[in-house]
């Protein structure tokens, strides 16, 4: 009973990873807008990071060992106005904080954006504490936006010297819409006249597929790749001025993106991912395996009762059972397609785990015509 319920999940598994690979092959097959291929050049997010102070806390900020929280609050204290001595000041209450966000293309002066709170120190909880303005920098050193407002952690923490109780991550946390932008980033499509637009996935086929749709589609030729991993565009006359338009028009059109043959496996999880491309060039395979199973069980050979003769013997008695599987001899023909490999593996009752120790034995034997990465 236990055999045949181990088969009916087997078989069960490997029906889910057909019906899971067909979904990609169907998917992979559409065509995907260029918005989603490509991004054009100087049209990206930034990084922004700050430090700060985050008050408030109770009880729960950083120790008197971090003395960079003592040193931070004494020099906020100068700038309002307050002298104070760095040796008389001892708080718990106070906790330094790294702050970062990320800076969206073309955002404005007034928009808000969400910023990540992080502990410095030995910090139990910034949970229910106020970061206090901090200037958010670039990579330019350049101060584009002011954060403020209070941490959201959606977390606990609490305990004594016998337990204590904690959920999720106390140390860190969000401040919702908590910074204000205060500086612009330069417009990268005002008064030009090239774009380029740089591919996600560097790809020859892909990046000429782009240049063939995008010059149909303006009757003219305005695209030219030099290279797999981007395309020059130049604005026709049309567009002049308007180079919005002219990339809301470009990033409707649909490509059908060309993907790598790649196979990918996680033995840890026993996951396997194929792509449709995946090809096998004629090849047998047959998986199987040997159980051997040893069992010792002494026998204890004693007199009857009240016998005056005879004594008590352990006789060894070892159980030797060998089983070996019984699979056949499946042969692959050449240029068989994802699909059919997994047909015929389901037939052969093989279970996902099994069938990466095949498909590295096959790209071994060099018949299998694809990517082998192991993750």
């Amino acid at each position: 009973m236990l055999e045949h319920d181990l088969k009916v999940i087997q078989m069960k598994i490997t029906t889910a990873l057909l019906i899971l690979l067909t979904f990609f092959m169907i998917s992979s097959a559409e065509a995907i807008r260029i918005k989603d291929l490509a991004s054009f050049e100087g049209v990206r997010d930034n990084q922004l990071v700050g430090y700060g102070l985050v008050v408030g806390l109770n009880g729960t900020g950083d120790s008197d060992q971090t003395k960079v929280q003592i040193q931070s609050t004494v020099n906020m204290l100068e700038r309002m106005g307050i002298t104070t001595n760095v040796n008389d000041i001892k708080i718990k209450n106070v906790a330094a904080v790294m702050v970062t966000a990320t800076l969206p293309p073309f955002a404005k002066q007034g928009n808000r954006l969400d910023v990540l709170v992080s502990s410095l120190g030995d910090a139990k909880s910034i949970a229910g504490g106020m970061l206090i303005m901090v200037p958010l920098k670039g990579a330019d050193s350049q101060v584009y936006a002011v954060a403020q407002g209070s941490v959201l952690t959606n977390s606990f923490a609490f305990g004594g010297q016998g337990a204590t109780a904690q959920k999720n991550h106390p140390t860190a946390g969000r401040v919702p819409n908590g910074a204000l932008i205060e500086r612009e980033l330069p417009n990268t499509l005002a008064g030009k006249s090239v774009l380029n637009l740089n591919l996600n996935v560097a790809d020859f086929t892909t990046a000429s597929r782009i240049v063939t749709a995008v010059n149909d589609k303006f009757k003219a030729p305005v695209a030219v790749s030099s290279d797999p991993g981007s395309v020059t565009l130049a604005i026709p006359e049309a567009y002049l001025n308007r180079a919005v338009e002219f990339v809301a028009a470009l990033e409707r059109l649909e490509v059908k993106p060309d993907v790598q043959a790649k196979v990918v496996l996680n033995e840890r999880t026993g996951t396997i991912v194929m792509g449709e491309n995946v090809r096998m060039s004629t090849v047998a395979v047959t998986h199987g395996s040997l159980t051997l199973v040893i069992k010792e069980t002494p026998l204890v050979s004693q007199p009857a009762p009240l016998s005056k003769t005879g004594e008590t013997k352990v006789v060894p008695r070892t159980d030797l059972k060998a089983e070996e599987e019984n699979r056949r001899l499946m042969v692959m023909q050449e240029g068989a397609s994802i699909g059919d490999v997994v047909r015929a593996l389901n037939l052969m009752g093989v279970t996902p785990r099994d069938l990466i120790s095949i498909l590295q034995a096959v790209k071994a034997a060099g018949a299998l015509q694809a990517e082998l990465s192991i993750i």
